[in-house]
């Protein structure tokens, strides 16, 4: 099984920037798309962004322009930077592998995000 440990959220005001990091136990981010998922208070957890094998990314309209999905597969590491960030930005992100389009692995802890003045 893979562990996946989700870091650097945080609280920050509406325009700000943070940068999330999903380290995993095993190299899964070379070998499978992989993405960023949200989850705010009441709703449904989301696909924000994805990245390929290949590194073709693809976002969710909500965060197009603001977000870059990025991954180090040397260090088992998938990053998020968010810029720009807006209070409906809030909440919690968790990172997964994808197969058929679906997570694959069982969830992180996640990292909040916060966005409030």
């Amino acid at each position: 099984q893979v562990q996946l440990v989700e870091s650097g959220g945080g609280l920050v005001q509406p325009g700000g920037s943070l940068r999330l990091s999903c380290v995993a136990s095993r190299n899964i981010f070379g070998l499978n798309t992989a993405g960023w998922y949200r989850q705010a208070p009441g709703k449904q957890r989301e696909l924000v962004a994805s990245v390929s094998s290949v590194g073709y990314t693809n976002y969710a309209d909500s965060v197009k322009g603001r977000f870059t999905i990025s991954r180090d597969n040397a260090r088992n590491t998938m990053y998020l930077q968010m810029n720009s960030l807006k209070p409906e930005d809030t909440a919690v992100y968790y990172c997964n592998a994808l197969r058929s389009g679906a997570p694959y692995y069982s969830w992180g802890q996640g990292t909040q995000v916060t966005v409030s003045s």
